[in-house]
């Protein structure tokens, strides 16, 4: 008996050190999501896709690339008017194309996809996570407040209930800009890399 009780003490023992953590990081996962919020609005104001932009573009340089004129592609390429992660990849593309370096761009297409796959782990991370600490959240107070209510402690009670809801508030809401920003992200980012594909069928190096 004493032995379940020691072990049932550590167990609580344990589990309660961790609110301090838990409410800390929660307050960091809020403050992280608004600067991503920031980032998206950021992000959104530079994107502009052209279609009739981008097929004029690619058609010249499938026609530069077919007369060996490299120099003439690349700066057709360079022409190009859309998205800000298509762009740069244009632009980077580009700087292969005038050195006839075809396999580099390929290359330099699957850094793109990673970096954009990196991008939508930020927020993947935090739609995860943040529901997960705010249900920890809510656990931890609950056995002080039911000490507290089988002592008659109402104050003791009604601090930890307190404590309990406003960590599933914080991590609901940090949780759900993490879900909105990663499903909206994600179809820009497959738009991009349809562009991008696109541009790799013309150059003849996407496959």
């Amino acid at each position: 008996m004493d032995a379940t009780s020691t072990l049932f003490g550590i167990l609580y023992t344990f589990s309660a050190s961790l609110l301090y953590p838990v409410i800390i990081i929660l307050i960091l996962l809020v403050v992280f999501s608004l600067m991503l919020i920031g980032e998206f609005l950021s992000e959104y104001a530079k994107r502009h896709r052209d279609i009739e932009n981008l097929e004029l573009c690619c058609n010249d340089v499938g026609e530069h690339i077919s007369s060996q004129e490299f120099g003439k592609a690349a700066g057709s390429l360079r022409n190009l008017k859309q998205n800000f992660m298509v762009m740069s990849f244009a632009e980077s593309a580009a700087g292969h194309l005038e050195k006839n370096m075809l396999p580099a761009i390929e290359w330099l297409s699957q850094e793109y996809e990673i970096r954009m796959a990196k991008r939508l782990e930020q927020t993947r991370i935090v739609a995860t996570i943040s529901p997960m600490l705010g249900l920890m959240g809510t656990l931890i107070p609950l056995g002080p407040a039911l000490i507290g209510l089988s002592q008659g402690n109402i104050e003791q009670l009604a601090n930890n209930l307190m404590i309990a809801f406003a960590t599933t508030v914080i991590g609901l809401f940090a949780g759900s800009i993490g879900y909105v920003l990663t499903q909206v992200r994600k179809r820009w980012y497959w738009q991009d890399m349809a562009d991008i594909d696109y541009i790799l069928d013309t150059l003849e190096v996407g496959e």
